[in-house]
């Protein structure tokens, strides 16, 4: 059998005098990137062929996991065909470029007027708002504001202002805790319970005070798909208002969850028809249906906004106000999202979004029947995402088992829940667009066999350390019958 490898020197020779053979310039870079490496941190001396650059990339890319396979993520990874065509076609247009391009400006103005409507701002409110890069952007700037308008108002009562605080549940995503540090807010953080993995509306009512700038909830958490009961914080800031005359805003984290619950529960309140729900973000590259990264900040009405924070700038043709943390954006997501308001409509997203809870709770029927797995929000789903702790029986854990069906294709995190229940460790399937039934059938079914693979292995591990055991025992008690 042949077992004899090249040396360096003679692959260098071999490819040198291949390269001489061949008058095309493409094939001797080929054989030059197929037997070199390619360079990666630092740019190269020479140029490279184009079509030799894009497929080595590509091929690298390749390496990354199925973005359909994903169940980790809630972020679009299949468009519309026509949308495509909108985004290719606008994607080198720079959206903060007014002047130049004045009617991608308009489109963001409809989509924030139609995100109003759709979440019930009064008649009597002019509402305002901005496109972000996602809904990071858009909670900093919402919170900002809030901030900004307690600020104003403690200064016209003579009042300090060097102690603003901000309530929030441990729920959240990371980015209200970078608020809190970055613009120098106290944060108190309302923690999850092992029976409720939501914001408590006592505790947070025990944290309120006249220093509170807002009171952040969650329409659709990351950890478990639920909401913070937002009906009834509002009832109880209220009471406080009336008590205390503390007139104490909400801002509602929509991310996953606001184009959503408009559609399968129209009639859950929740948003603007609650007076203290000030501000809503919500992200368009999740259940928006459009790539990364667009998202969207909602006011209910242009005084929750402070003119302060909106820059006017003249350096890119005309005047210009700006209210981002970003300067520079593509104006393509904008453009798509606007496609999938007009072509979807209220019913088009309905008949989607009720087809994906369909999927989940199809998905969730079955692992709960099968006996291996205990689903824990199938009583408060307000998004298609089931979240699942595996049963008692199992001699392994989540991670364990993470691990074992990401070698079927299927990325499905593991993680423990936060500070106060972080001994409890669950996983999440977020049902997406990409999904079919005969899709999520084919997922249970590995479930189940990676379940079972994982228990056979562990078992065969046991025994086999047993075995060991009993051996040396006899061998040290050659005597005794056991």
């Amino acid at each position: 059998m042949l077992s004899y490898s090249l040396s360096d020197e003679e692959i260098e020779k071999l490819v040198s005098e291949s390269e001489e053979l061949s008058g095309d310039e493409t094939v001797k870079a080929l054989m030059a990137y197929y037997t070199k490496e390619s360079p990666r941190y630092k740019i190269p001396e020479d140029p490279i062929a184009n079509d030799v650059v894009y497929h080595m990339i590509r091929n690298e890319l390749k390496l990354d996991g199925n973005p359909s396979l994903n169940l980790a993520s809630f972020v679009t990874t299949e468009m519309d065909e026509y949308a495509k065509d909108l985004f290719m076609e606008n994607a080198g247009k720079n959206f903060v470029d007014q002047d130049e391009y004045p009617y991608s400006n308009l489109i963001q103005e409809r989509i924030i007027s139609i995100l109003a409507r759709l979440y019930n701002a009064p008649e009597d409110t002019k509402p305002v708002g901005t496109s972000v890069i996602g809904s990071s952007e858009a909670i900093l700037l919402g919170l900002l504001a809030h901030k900004w308008n307690w600020k104003k108002k403690r200064e016209a009562e003579g009042k300090s202002t060097d102690k603003p605080n901000i309530i929030f549940g441990e729920d959240v995503h990371v980015v209200w805790k970078k608020f809190a540090r970055y613009f120098d807010v106290e944060p108190r953080i309302i923690p999850m319970e092992h029976d409720n993995y939501v914001m408590s509306v006592d505790l947070i009512r025990e944290s309120i005070d006249e220093n509170t700038i807002c009171v952040g909830t969650v329409l659709g958490t990351t950890f478990t798909g639920e909401m913070d009961p937002i009906f009834e914080i509002n009832e109880m800031l209220e009471e406080i208002n009336k008590e205390k005359g503390w007139n104490i805003p909400i801002h509602v984290d929509a991310a996953s969850g606001g184009f959503v619950v408009p559609f399968i529960y129209p009639e859950m309140e929740w948003d603007f028809r609650l007076p203290h729900v000030r501000s809503i973000n919500v992200s368009g590259h999740k259940y928006g249906l459009v790539y990364p990264g667009v998202g969207f900040l909602v006011f209910r009405d242009e005084s929750d906004l402070p003119d302060d924070l909106i820059f006017e700038v003249n350096y890119l043709g005309g005047l210009m106000p700006t209210y981002n943390l970003n300067f520079s954006k593509g104006a393509s997501t904008i453009i798509a999202q606007y496609f999938n308001l007009l072509a979807l409509g209220k019913n088009g997203f309905t008949a989607i979004m009720a087809l994906l809870f369909n999927n989940a709770e199809h998905l969730a029927k079955k692992m709960d029947s099968c006996g291996k797995f205990k689903v824990i929000n199938n009583e408060t789903r307000i998004l298609p995402l089931v979240a699942f702790e595996l049963d008692n029986k199992a001699d392994f854990d989540v991670f364990d088992f993470s691990e074992r069906i990401r070698q079927k294709g299927w990325i499905i995190p593991a993680y423990t829940l936060p500070k106060n229940v972080d001994d409890k460790a669950i996983m999440r399937i977020v049902i997406r667009l990409t999904m079919s039934r005969e899709q999520v059938n084919i997922l249970f079914n590995d479930l189940v066999d990676a379940y079972e693979s994982l228990q056979r292995d562990i078992d065969d591990v046991l025994r086999e350390v047993k075995h060991l055991e009993n051996q040396k025992f006899s061998k040290e008690h050659p005597d005794t019958i056991y």
